[in-house]
């Protein structure tokens, strides 16, 4: 059962970094410069299964080799799609030809992404309250 825990909470936790990456993106849909010089360059993350020492370490003293995965963060990377250039010859961070690049964020796609982690999290959420919810059904049971 504490497996289930620790799989659902997992799920939380990436979608919640997801969200703030989002975030990250729509704060800076219209950054022009960044320390490292240039635009804003979208970011993204990047998921990967792993193994649930949370459970793991729960189920090692039962000698229980269940072997449940959970999710994880591989990284956060920055988005290879081509800039967005616009013909502004005032704009301080202009070219020699006149032209501004743009972080290549869609506010659309970024405003879906969000929907969808939400969504995920609400999930992972529910997954959670269930189980906790049948655990205490099962203590009464026994008692």
């Amino acid at each position: 059962m504490f497996n289930v825990f620790a799989v659902s909470a997992s799920g939380m936790e990436v979608q919640r970094l997801r969200m703030n990456v989002i975030a990250s993106n729509l704060a800076n849909v219209e950054t022009t410069r960044t320390n490292d010089g240039g635009p804003y360059r979208r970011k993204d993350i990047v998921f990967k299964a792993e193994e649930n020492t949370f459970g793991d370490f729960l189920t090692s003293s039962m000698k229980n080799n269940e072997n449940l995965v959970g999710v994880g963060v591989a990284g956060i990377i920055s988005d290879s799609r081509p800039l967005k250039y616009a013909y502004e010859p005032g704009h301080p961070d202009a070219d020699k030809t006149g032209y501004v690049a743009y972080p290549n964020v869609n506010t659309v796609e970024e405003m879906v992404n969000m929907i969808a982690a939400s969504r995920s999290y609400e999930a992972n959420s529910n997954v959670f309250k269930s189980s906790r919810e049948m655990a205490a059904k099962a203590m009464e049971l026994i008692r």
